[in-house]
C-alpha cells in the first residue's frame, strides 16, 4: 500500500528555510564484514551514543538514519558544528580497540546546506507501518545529498548559501572556530540542477582532506565554455532557462511577516577579508543604501548603541546575531539583517541574511561577487535591493527611490570611512571630533555631498548657524549626489537661509513624505512651535517620541515646550520629566519654567541650583525667575553674568542677553541704563543683518524689533523707524509671521507714544488669529487703556496675566522676549485694577491691586510702577 494512502497523513506545511546535513558512514559494509557481527554492534553503539549527544549539543533534528544521517538545523553554524564534531568523533572512535589494531579508519562524508524545505507529520497510522514521524522534502534535499554525495571520506562540503552564513557565526564556535580552513573548490554542475553551484569545504587542520572532490557522471566542474562541448553548452543553457522561468513562477512568498514602515537592526558586518579599511566604510554603505527606502525603516545606529546601554552591555559590543535580536526586540523591529564581507576565490563577496530576532533563524539570505574592493558598493547595491524585495518592497518603488552607492557616497573608501567614523562620534555626542572627520572626508573627496551635510548637521548642533553656511552651499551644489531623502533635507535646510517663510511648508512635505525620519518630523515640530502654532506642533513632536527615535528625548521636550504654550501644566511637566528621564539634560530649564510659571519659586529655584553653571542659556531662565520673585539685584546680577559668558563665546547670543539685561536694569529702576542695552542690541542686530550671509538673520530681525519695541515703551522712539527700514528691506525675513507682527506691535508702540492709540488698535486687533504673540496682546492691552476702551482693556489683561506658560516659552530670537514677557504678565495686574476702575468697579480693582502686591510688594517697586499703583489705590478706594 502506497504510503500516501493511509489514513491520517497530513497537508504539508508552508515551506520553512532550513540547515540541512546529510552524511554517510564511509565503506560501512566493508567494516561489518571485517569487524564481524560482535565489534560491529559495539561501533554502532558507539556512533549512536555520539549522534545522542551531537544531537543535544548542537540542538539537531534527526529526520531519517540508515548508512547516514539526515538533520535538521535552525542555523547553518550549529549544523557545521555537528558535522565538525562528528567527523572528530569517529576519528576517535576509529583509534580504539578493536579499531585501530584492525587498522580501520572510521569516516563520514557530509554535505550540507540551506534551503526552504516542506514538512509533515505523518498519522501514527502510517508510523505503525513503517512510515517516518515527520517527512522532509524539496529541492533543499537533494542538493545536501549531492554534495555528500561527491564529499571524499572525513570530508565536509557545503553550499555557497551556507557558507557566509556559517563563516560569519564561527567566532561562536569559539577558539577552534579561529582556526577553521575554509577552501573553494570552484563552480560544480549537478545532474539535474540547472544552474552551476560554488562548492566550499570546511574543516580542521590535520582532519578535513582539503582535497578538490572526485567527479563523477552526477557532479562535475563547471568548466569555461571552451573546454566544454558545444551540444553540452546548449543543453545547460536551456535547462537554466527553464529553471530559472520556473523560480520566478514558483518562488516563495517571504517567510517573514515584515510590512510597510517596519524596522531593522542592522548589525555589525563581519569583515572577513583581513581589509581594516572595509571595516566602517562598507558597514556605513550598507545602512546608506537600506536607509534609501522608503519601505524598510532602519534603526538607526545612536539608538542601537542606546539601547546596548540600557542593556547593561558595555559600550563596543558587538551587534551579532543574539545581540542584534534582542534590540530588536525591545525595540519593536521586526527583522535583524547581518551583513559581510569575505574574499572567496579572488573575488570580494557581499553577503547579507534575515534574522527573525524571535528565534535568531536566518529567513533569507542575499550575496553579489564583484572583483576587488572597488567592487564592494556595487555589491551592496545588488544585495540590499535583493534584500528589499523580499522584504515585500515593490520593485518600482525600489528602482525610483534608490540611487547607485557611488553616486551618493563616494568611491573613495578612505573618505567614506571617514565619514562612518564621523557618524559615529556624532552619535556619541563628540560633535567636534565629528567636525573633524567630516572635513577630513571633503578633503579626500570634495564632491562627498553626505560628508558636507553631515557638517551643516554639527554645526546646527553647536548653535553655530554662522558655521553652516559654507557646508551647505557646498553641499547644495552637489545636490544630485544625494539620495532622495537627503536632497529634501538639505533643501529643507536651504529655505531656512534663502526662504526663511518657506522653511515650514519644505520640513512638512519631508514630514509627509518620511514619517518615520525624525529630523523632519523634530523640525516640523519647530518650525510650528515658532510660530505658536502649538496644536501643530504637538502632532509632530508626537511622532518624534516614537520609541525607534534615538532622540526621542529631544521629542519630550518639544512635546512639552508646546504644551506649556498651551498651559497644560500637567501634560507638560510630564513630558518633561519623560524627556529627563531619557537623558536629555536641557529639559530642566522647561521644568524651571514649568514651575515657575505656576509661581512655585522654591521648587523652581531648587532646580536652577541643578543647571550646568557654564550653561549660557540657563542664564535667561535665572534672570526670568528672579524678575518673577521681584528680586531685582539678583535678576542684574544673572543677566549680566550670562551676557558676559555670551559675549566671551561671541555669535548671536552675544547680542541676545542684551535685552534681558535691559529689562533687568529697567525694573531695578535704571531706565537710562535699559535704553542703552536696548540700543547697544538694535545697532549690533542691525549690523548683523547688513552681512551678505546671516545664519541667524530671522533672529537678529526679531531681537532688533523686540528690543525697539522696549525702547519706545522706555520713551525712546529714535531707533524704530531705521530698524522698520531695514528690517522691510530684508526680503527673505520680511515674510516671516513672526517678524511681520513685531513689525506691527513696534508701529503701534510708536502710534501710542504719539498718544493716537486708537491707530494702534486698528492695527493690532487683525493680529488676534489665535496664534498671535505674547507682545501683540500686552500693547493691544496698553492700546485699549490709553483709548479708554476698557472693557476690551480688561479682557486682554486677563489674558496676558493668565498666560504664563506661554510668556515662559514663547520662542523669538532665542528667549530674548523671556524676560519682558514675563513681567509683563505680573504688570497686567495693575492693568487690570485700571480697567476696572474705569469701569467704575473700585472692588474689583482694590482686590486686582492686591494680587499685584501679594507677588510684587509696593517696597520693592521701581519708581514708574510704584507711582501707578498709588495712583490706581488712590482710585480704588
Amino acid at each position: 500500500m502506497d504510503m500516501t494512502d493511509l489514513p491520517g497523513r497530513r497537508v504539508p506545511d508552508a515551506p520553512q528555510l532550513r540547515t540541512l546535513l546529510l552524511t554517510d558512514l564511509c565503506d560501512s559494509t566493508t567494516l561489518v564484514e571485517r569487524l564481524g557481527d560482535g565489534p560491529a554492534a559495539e561501533l554502532f553503539r558507539e556512533h549512536d551514543r555520539l549522534v545522542l549527544k551531537l544531537q543535544q549539543q548542537w540542538r539537531g533534528r534527526l529526520i531519517d538514519r540508515s548508512d547516514g544521517l539526515l538533520l535538521l538545523f535552525e542555523r547553518p553554524i550549529d549544523g557545521l558544528g555537528f558535522a565538525l564534531d562528528y567527523v572528530r568523533g569517529l576519528r576517535e572512535i576509529s583509534q580504539r580497540e578493536p579499531f585501530v589494531s584492525r587498522k580501520l579508519p572510521i569516516k563520514a562524508r557530509a554535505g550540507l546546506h540551506v534551503g526552504e524545505v516542506l514538512t509533515w507529520r505523518n498519522s501514527d497510522e502510517a508510523v505503525k507501518v513503517g512510515a517516518k514521524p515527520l517527512e522532509v522534502e524539496g529541492l533543499a534535499k537533494p542538493m545536501a545529498g549531492r554534495l555528500m554525495a561527491m564529499a571524499r571520506p572525513g570530508q565536509v562540503l557545503i553550499s555557497a548559501v551556507a557558507e557566509p552564513l556559517a563563516h560569519r557565526a564561527a567566532r561562536e564556535l569559539g577558539e577552534r572556530g579561529q582556526h577553521l580552513l575554509w577552501k573553494s573548490h570552484g563552480r560544480w554542475r549537478f545532474k539535474g540542477v540547472p544552474e552551476s553551484q560554488q562548492i566550499y569545504e570546511v574543516g580542521e587542520p590535520g582532519i578535513a582532506p582539503l582535497r578538490m572532490p572526485p567527479a563523477s557522471a552526477k557532479a562535475w566542474r563547471d568548466l569555461p565554455l571552451w573546454r566544454r562541448p558545444a551540444a553540452l553548452a546548449a543543453e545547460v543553457a536551456v535547462l537554466a532557462g527553464l529553471a530559472g522561468g520556473a523560480w520566478f513562477v514558483t518562488r516563495p512568498q517571504p517567510a517573514i511577516a515584515f510590512h510597510e514602515r517596519d524596522w531593522v537592526v542592522v548589525g555589525d558586518l563581519r569583515n572577513l577579508t583581513g581589509q581594516k579599511l572595509l571595516d566602517d566604510s562598507l558597514e556605513q554603505a550598507f545602512r546608506i543604501s537600506l536607509e534609501q527606502s522608503r519601505y524598510v525603516n532602519v534603526l538607526s545606529d545612536l539608538k542601537t548603541r542606546d539601547t546596548l546601554a540600557r542593556m547593561q552591555r558595555p559600550a563596543g559590543t558587538a551587534l551579532d546575531r543574539a545581540i542584534a535580536s534582542e534590540i530588536a526586540l525591545r525595540d519593536g523591529a521586526r527583522a535583524v539583517i547581518l551583513p559581510t564581507v569575505a574574499e572567496i576565490g579572488g573575488r570580494l563577496r557581499v553577503s547579507a541574511e534575515v534574522i527573525d530576532p524571535h528565534t535568531q533563524t536566518t529567513v533569507y539570505a542575499e550575496s553579489a561577487d564583484g572583483q576587488g574592493a572597488a567592487s564592494a558598493l556595487a555589491s551592496i547595491d545588488e544585495v540590499t535591493a535583493s534584500l528589499r524585495e523580499k522584504l515585500g518592497e515593490a520593485l518600482a518603488a525600489i528602482e525610483s527611490d534608490s540611487k547607485p552607492l557611488p553616486q551618493v557616497t563616494t568611491g573613495n573608501l578612505d573618505a567614506l570611512r571617514a565619514y562612518a567614523l564621523g557618524q559615529a562620534s556624532y552619535a556619541s555626542g563628540k560633535h567636534q571630533e565629528a567636525l573633524q572627520l567630516y572635513e577630513r572626508s571633503t578633503q579626500l573627496d570634495p564632491n562627498f555631498a553626505l560628508a558636507w551635510l553631515g557638517q551643516v548637521r554639527v554645526q546646527y548642533s553647536n548653535v553655530n548657524a554662522p558655521g553652516a553656511i559654507v557646508p551647505l552651499r557646498r553641499a547644495q551644489g552637489l545636490r544630485e549626489r544625494l539620495a532622495s531623502r537627503e536632497a529634501l533635507y538639505l533643501d529643507a535646510w536651504g529655505a531656512e537661509f534663502d526662504s526663511p517663510a518657506d522653511a515650514i511648508g519644505k520640513w512638512v512635505e519631508l514630514a509627509k513624505l518620511y514619517p518615520d525620519f525624525w529630523a523632519a518630523q523634530g523640525n516640523a515640530a519647530l518650525a510650528f512651535y515658532t510660530r505658536n502654532n502649538f496644536q501643530e506642533a504637538v502632532v509632530y513632536a508626537k511622532r518624534n517620541t516614537a520609541p525607534q527615535n534615538e532622540l526621542s528625548a529631544m521629542g519630550w521636550d518639544w512635546l512639552g515646550r508646546a504644551q506649556l504654550g498651551m498651559e497644560q501644566y500637567p501634560d507638560a511637566a510630564k513630558s518633561v520629566e519623560t524627556a529627563l528621564r531619557h537623558g536629555y539634560k536641557s529639559s530642566l530649564r522647561r521644568k524651571v519654567a514649568i514651575l515657575a510659571a505656576q509661581r512655585d519659586f522654591a521648587t523652581a529655584g531648587r532646580f536652577l541650583d541643578d543647571l550646568a553653571p557654564n550653561d549660557r542659556h540657563a542664564y535667561i531662565e535665572r534672570t526670568s525667575v528672579a524678575l518673577d520673585s521681584g528680586k531685582w539685584r539678583d535678576a542684574v546680577a544673572t543677566s549680566q553674568t550670562g551676557l558676559t559668558m555670551a559675549r566671551h563665546q561671541g555669535g548671536f547670543d552675544s547680542r541676545a542677553m542684551l535685552l534681558p539685561m535691559a529689562v533687568s536694569t529697567w525694573l531695578a529702576g535704571d531706565t537710562a541704563a535699559a535704553t542703552r542695552y536696548c540700543a547697544t542690541a538694535v545697532n549690533q542686530a542691525l549690523g548683523a543683518l547688513s552681512a551678505v550671509e546671516n545664519a541667524d538673520a530671522v533672529e537678529d530681525a526679531e531681537l532688533a524689533l523686540s528690543a525697539s519695541i522696549l525702547m519706545v515703551r522706555l520713551g525712546d522712539r529714535s531707533l524704530a523707524d531705521r530698524v522698520l527700514d531695514v528690517v522691510d528691506r530684508q526680503e527673505k525675513i520680511s515674510a516671516i509671521p513672526s517678524v511681520v507682527e513685531l513689525a506691527v506691535v513696534l508701529r503701534a508702540e510708536q502710534l501710542k507714544l504719539a498718544s493716537d492709540p486708537e491707530s494702534a488698535v486698528k492695527l493690532l486687533e487683525p493680529l488676534l488669529a489665535g496664534h498671535e504673540r505674547f507682545q501683540t496682546r500686552v500693547a493691544l492691552m496698553g492700546a485699549y487703556l490709553d483709548a479708554n476702551q476698557h472693557a476690551a482693556a480688561l479682557e486682554q489683561a486677563r489674558w496676558v496675566r493668565s498666560r504664563r506658560g506661554l510668556a515662559y516659552i514663547e520662542l523669538e530670537c532665542g528667549y530674548c522676549l523671556q524676560a519682558l514677557n514675563v513681567a509683563d504678565s505680573n504688570a497686567a495686574m495693575l492693568a487690570e485694577a485700571q480697567a476696572l476702575a474705569g469701569l467704575g468697579r473700585a472692588g474689583d480693582s482694590a482686590r486686582a491691586l492686591q494680587d499685584f502686591d501679594r507677588y510684587w510688594p509696593v517696597e520693592i517697586l521701581p519708581a514708574h510702577l510704584r507711582v501707578k499703583r498709588d495712583e490706581l489705590t488712590a482710585v480704588s478706594n
